[in-house]
């Protein structure tokens, strides 16, 4: 069974940290572009961070990088967001993503449900 499953979410302050993860199975996730996407309340889902199948590119939205670092464990099959000097803004819904390609395209195959990150001010 193909699985995204996001854990790491949580209430932190503004300014602090958060590591997110994600644990995959099911496929062969070396061969899989993947990255996170997020949704605000009352907001589209939008995209914040990608990483190739071998974890050598990475791609960023504007407004987190710098703060943000996505790596992976292919070795884990894990997928990791690295989330520091969170601000309120940063508040929503994390999901992971995968596709079968060496890179993410804007909608990818494959999602989790979700982890709820919530930064007060």
């Amino acid at each position: 069974q193909v699985q995204l499953v996001e854990s790491g979410g949580g209430l932190v302050q503004a300014g602090g940290s958060l590591r997110l993860a994600c644990a995959a199975s099911g496929f062969t996730f070396s061969s899989y572009a993947v990255g996170w996407f997020r949704q605000a309340p009352g907001k589209e889902r939008e995209f914040v961070a990608r990483i190739s199948d071998n974890g050598g590119v990475a791609g960023y939205k504007d407004s987190v990088r710098g703060r943000f670092t996505i790596f992976r464990d292919n070795t884990k099959n894990t997928l990791y967001l690295q989330m520091n000097n969170l601000n309120p803004e940063d508040t929503g819904v994390y999901y992971c993503v995968a596709h079968p390609l060496k890179f993410l395209p804007s909608i990818p195959d494959l999602w989790g449900l979700g982890t709820q990150v919530t930064v007060s001010s």
